[in-house]
Parts: C-alpha cells; sequence; structure tokens
C-alpha cells in the first residue's frame, strides 16, 4: 500500500478540487486536449507495451494510452479517490478492458514490489509538477520502467504563456492576486523552468532529457459568462473569491467576462493558448 507523503495534495484532490475536477471531466479536457497526441507519441507507446499514467485525475489520458496497445495495458495513478471513480465508470462504458486505476503517491509508491511493472513508458498531462520532493518522485518513477523505458511528460512553461493565468492576473487590484502564477514550490508552475527540470530529472537517475516548447488552445466556455464562471469556481479562483467580500467579487467577476470577452471565437466559446513543455527522458 502507497504510503501518502503529499499529504497537502492528498487533502486538496480528496476534497472540493478533486470533487470539481471529477465533475467537470469533460470540460478539462476540452481544456487540455490539444497535449494528448503530442504526449502519446513523444512516449513512443507500441502495441504490447505497459504504461503508467502519473497524476492521471479523471483517466483519459490513460485510456488513450490503453487504446493504442490493445494486447498491452495502461495503468493510471492518482491521489484523487473522487476522480479515480470517474476514471472507472468512463472505462467502462467505453468498453476498454486493458486499463487499471489505483489509488496512490508516485513518490512513495511501491511500484518494485508490486505486479504493476516495470513499465515502458511513463506518461503524465499535467500532474507531475506538484511533488513536495520532486527528485524522490522522479527517482521512483524511474525505478518504475525498464531499462530504456521512456518518461514523456506536459507540464506548463511560462505563466505569462498561459491565456488563463494572464486572465486570472487581470484581476490584480480587485482580488488579493499577489504572486499567483509565480515559478516554482510544488505546484502547477513548479517545472517551468527548463533548468529545473533537467536538474531534477538528472538527480533522479534519467538521461536523454529533452525539453521542447508545444501550445494549444483550449475551450474554456461556451462564451465568456460561462467562462469566467468556471474559471472562478476552480481551486485557485476559489481561493481568491473567498478572500473578497461580496462587491470585490461582483467587480471580479464582470472583470473577468469582460477579458474572456476578447477570446471569444466567432461561435462564442472562448478559446485560450496554453503553452507547456514537452519533456521527454529515458531510465537508462
Amino acid at each position: 500500500m502507497t504510503t501518502i507523503v503529499n499529504t497537502d495534495q492528498d487533502q486538496a484532490w480528496n476534497g472540493p478540487e478533486g470533487a470539481h475536477w471529477a465533475r467537470h471531466q469533460d470540460r478539462w479536457n476540452a481544456v487540455n486536449d490539444g497535449f494528448n497526441t503530442p504526449l502519446l507519441d513523444a512516449a513512443h507507446i507500441a502495441d504490447g507495451h505497459r504504461t503508467l499514467d502519473i497524476g492521471c485525475g479523471a483517466g483519459h489520458t490513460t485510456r488513450l494510452a490503453a487504446l493504442r496497445v490493445p494486447h498491452g495495458h495502461a495503468l493510471g495513478l492518482d491521489l484523487s479517490g473522487p476522480m479515480l471513480a470517474e476514471a472507472r465508470a468512463r472505462a467502462v462504458a467505453d468498453g476498454i478492458h486493458n486499463v487499471t486505476f489505483t489509488r496512490g503517491d508516485a513518490q512513495t509508491h511501491p511500484f518494485e514490489q508490486s505486479a504493476e511493472g516495470p513499465f515502458d513508458a511513463a506518461i503524465s498531462r499535467y500532474g507531475a509538477m506538484f511533488f513536495a520532493d520532486p527528485e524522490l518522485a522522479f527517482g521512483n518513477i524511474r525505478r518504475a520502467l525498464r531499462p530504456g523505458g521512456r518518461l514523456a511528460l506536459i507540464c506548463p512553461s511560462d505563466p505569462e504563456l498561459n491565456g488563463w493565468v494572464t486572465a486570472m492576473t487581470s484581476l490584480r487590484g480587485i482580488l488579493p492576486v499577489g504572486d499567483f502564477g509565480r515559478p516554482g514550490l510544488p505546484g502547477m508552475f513548479s517545472l517551468a523552468a527548463p533548468d529545473r527540470v533537467r536538474a531534477v530529472l538528472a538527480a533522479a537517475g534519467f538521461t536523454g532529457v529533452t525539453i521542447e516548447e508545444t501550445r494549444a488552445y483550449g475551450t474554456w466556455g461556451r462564451d465568456a459568462t460561462d467562462a469566467a464562471d468556471f474559471l472562478l469556481a476552480t481551486g485557485p479562483g476559489r481561493h481568491l473569491m473567498d478572500s473578497a467580500d461580496e462587491p470585490a467579487r461582483a467587480r471580479a467577476r464582470a472583470a473577468l467576462t469582460d477579458h474572456l470577452g476578447a477570446h471569444e471565437a466567432a461561435d462564442g466559446t472562448v478559446r485560450l493558448l496554453s503553452t507547456a513543455w514537452l519533456v521527454t527522458a529515458e531510465r537508462p
């Protein structure tokens, strides 16, 4: 059984944030699906391979990996009970049988002592930035791979190149935005600096590290009002709104809706650019 050491993340993803992502998995996939093909192609997944999906959430990328390997298997690992329940239900509904989901902490999960390894590839779409000790976590992931196994990650790059961040920081002066989006620390932008990524993976024992910028537009709402409501319902949005009084919250909602209105497409949908690093490495 996994020992949970990332306790703050465990609490968050089994609380309101995990429940929000579980309820809105299709909306989050609409935001992030542009990174699926680059991620899976970079992992060099071939039929018969075993694939590990780190921070799999509601399991969309895990299921896509499983579909690529009809004679292989994909395992999704995540801390969030609510999201894993959705992942299992969706796999059953889609008739995908070569996939399993396990609740666990990738920093400590005993891959070597279980029947789950070794894996040919480990992937993660925005799920590997939250470790309290990233060197230890990636070292554990490396040991889960066979020699020659491949790691492929999508992680955010410069916060200012991500439209949802600039949308939220546009509220500075209305809400206590502070250093929202600051790179570093366990969190969304902990791997935003390429030198940091290289140092972490080298310390974890990976070789052949490559880092390439990749960009994709995601759909955040049916229109500006819907997108603003969605952004303010996320964990960061809730935190900022809870820190303000009602008049400030009303001003923030109006200002965010106005900001997002500039990103409405001809059909009204709001599409924002996300910029990420596509990171690959190998277990020697």
